[in-house]
């Protein structure tokens, strides 16, 4: 099914209704990404991977005949990898300090023992590494 085929309410999906429009106005059929995805599917299979890549949608796209979308879908991902970069050095695994070594294996051993409490259904035993109890005495 192409995009100028009838939508769910009989109203005809031209491509250009789609372009030029903002992202909360933009949405796109059904029917079109559920295509785009078996066919990214399918070359994914072809090349024997088992997991979509990028590479795999935009060749989906040129095999459908959307292949005017590639160069502005490219970009768009490109500018998703970009804004994914810059909201994982500033988001919520940054606290803008590095941690030491020693630091990052004292919170992977407290964040390991809260998680045997969750399984184990028992409280969370709050075990200071010996290093800190030293820096307080």
């Amino acid at each position: 099914m192409r995009l100028s085929d009838s939508d769910a309410l009989g109203k005809t999906m031209e491509p250009m209704d789609i372009v030029g429009k903002s992202k909360e106005d933009a949405s796109l059929p059904k029917e079109f990404i559920n295509l785009v995805s078996s066919e990214s599917n399918e070359v994914c299979s072809r090349e024997e991977k088992r997991t979509i890549a990028p590479e795999h949608v935009l060749k989906a796209l040129e095999v459908l005949g959307f292949g005017e979308y590639i160069e502005e879908v490219y970009s768009a991902y490109e500018q998703h990898k970009i804004e994914t970069v810059d909201s994982l050095k500033g988001g919520k695994w940054s606290n803008g300090a590095e941690m030491t070594e020693e630091e990052a294996l004292a919170e992977q051993q407290r964040m390991f023992a809260e998680a045997r409490a969750r399984m184990n259904g028992g409280a969370i035993a709050s075990k200071q590494p010996d290093a800190d109890q030293s820096l307080e005495s």
